[in-house]
């Protein structure tokens, strides 16, 4: 790596990305716990792994500025492994998951990312925004009125802040916010739910830790489920987050790089005693709003969040859940893509669809791969429809009304094939027929079938028929799949 390319992607903006960086470690402590909490594991599991995943996904990944680190998606997925055969096969099954998605790094399975519609991502978001959302709610829920005051306090100065002279661009307004409300807290001795009410934050460095599993085929049948699952998911995540990252900051990322360096720090994770993990757009987002653009914000995210909660964790366990709330508030607002409100007017029925079930799918079951699942198909679905329409068949008899030639343009395919086989006339007297197909395109199987069909159904009259005009891929197709023009074509297509 040349000078100039560790500056571009390390040290081009040090005092915005050790400040981010601080910020995302602070947000980072108490959804590590309480993700360690929904596996069934021990915070420290979450919190090795927050630690682990940052630091290495800041040299191997494909998006500087994106924070990866344990996330509340990956940890549903463990809850059943975990209680079923207990940490030591979730560490192995970490270290599987790993392996998978550097296969996919060199698959080049990242560039499958240009499938998912702009919708897709729009309703992703939203979806996230909300649950982000949503996941505050406990904190907000049975509790005093001081809670609800330092919450509204925190909320004005993360958006008042920014407004100060000088000072308000230079230091992120989250911190201020975190800082501030755990000295008033203190001060005022409140009695309201701090970071150390979450769980024991570790006192002790993480060591290299072997899973204590036996290696046989049963052991990886038992984990093989779950790392592809985690696997999947966690690419997903990331790739979705790295595509949002893209237009925040208006620079692109290496999805593939990207998908090898979430499984090296997956590998790392298990190694260190830490759970699976991924990208993580709640982070992303406070990281890139407070400052942090390069590697080093990711890396001094990892580092203050090790250092902070083994050597500075009685001063972490008097933040107020309130402060954090306030900026998890915060990064639920701006996470929310309100321009796609305003737009539902706008744009297609179709796009709006797509974006409103990706935002349902992912709400009512918390699986982000089933909401991308589900808008991708969706899409895919609409596009194919659209495109199934843009087919046209016009027809010209001679002078004589004994020949015809039935000219198509347009693409025909699965979606489209039974409107060119409507599109003729088979009843009418004809001698000859010519199908022009200079302004056409043969897609698949389906469309090369309707082809046969039209041919033999016009011989089986008595009519002569005559295909030209086929471009090079569409004669490929139809000539590797098509009966019409063999000898045995007819019985070929009526299955004798």
């Amino acid at each position: 790596m040349n000078s100039q390319t560790l500056r571009q992607e390390w040290f081009f903006n040090i005092r915005g990305d050790l400040l981010s960086g601080l910020v995302v470690a602070l947000a980072l402590i108490p959804e590590a716990i309480a993700f360690s909490i929904i596996a069934g594991v021990d915070p420290r599991v979450g919190l090795y792994a927050s630690f682990s995943i940052a630091v290495v996904i800041a040299f191997t990944g494909g998006r500087p500025g994106m924070i990866s680190a344990a996330t509340g998606a990956m940890a549903l997925l463990m809850v059943t492994l975990v209680r079923e055969h207990g940490l030591e096969y979730l560490l192995a099954a970490t270290l599987l998951c790993g392996v998978l998605q550097i296969v996919a790094g060199y698959l080049r399975l990242g560039s499958l990312m240009r499938f998912v519609s702009r919708s897709v991502v729009t309703g992703f978001v939203n979806a996230l925004a909300i649950l982000i959302f949503m996941a505050q709610l406990p904190e907000l829920t049975d509790v005093t009125w001081h809670v609800y005051a330092m919450t509204a306090a925190g909320l004005s100065i993360i958006y008042l802040f920014p407004y100060i002279p000088v000072v308000g661009r230079t230091i992120p307004s989250p911190l201020v916010c975190i800082l501030a409300l755990t000295a008033v807290a203190v001060y005022l001795g409140l009695d309201i739910r701090t970071v150390g009410d979450m769980g024991d934050l570790p006192d002790t460095l993480p060591i290299f830790l072997w899973p204590d599993v036996p290696l046989n085929l049963e052991t990886l049948l038992i984990i093989l489920p779950y790392s592809a699952a985690l696997a999947v998911v966690g690419l997903l995540e990331s790739m979705m987050t790295a595509t949002i990252v893209d237009d925040l900051t208006d620079t692109p990322s290496d999805k593939n790089r990207e998908c090898k360096g979430q499984g090296i720090a997956n590998i790392g994770a298990g190694l260190l005693g830490g759970m699976a993990g991924c990208a993580m757009i709640g982070q992303s987002i406070i990281n890139i709003k407070s400052g942090g653009r390069s590697r080093l914000s990711t890396l001094a995210a990892g580092v203050f969040l090790l250092l902070m909660v083994v050597f500075l964790g009685d001063y972490l366990a008097m933040i107020p859940m309130a402060a954090l709330v306030a900026v998890m508030i915060m990064v639920s607002i701006g996470t929310f893509s309100w321009d796609s409100l305003r737009n539902l007017k706008k744009h297609p029925l179709s796009t709006n669809i797509v974006m409103v079930s990706t935002v349902a799918v992912v709400v009512a079951t918390h699986n982000l791969a089933y909401g991308v699942f589900v808008g991708v198909l969706l899409a895919a679905m609409f596009f194919a429809n659209k495109i199934g329409h843009f087919l046209y068949i016009g027809s010209e008899a001679d002078a004589s009304g004994r020949a015809r030639t039935y000219q198509v343009v347009g693409q025909v395919f699965f979606s489209s094939s039974d409107k060119f086989v409507s599109s003729f006339d088979f009843k009418e007297a004809l001698d000859r027929v010519t199908i022009d197909l200079n302004r056409a395109h043969f897609w698949d199987i389906t469309a090369v079938a309707a082809l046969d069909k039209v041919v033999i159904k016009f011989r089986r009259e008595g009519t002569e028929v005559e295909v030209v005009g086929l471009n090079e891929a569409s004669a490929t197709i139809v000539d590797r799949f098509g009966v019409h023009d063999k000898p045995d074509g007819v019985d070929k297509l009526m299955g004798h």
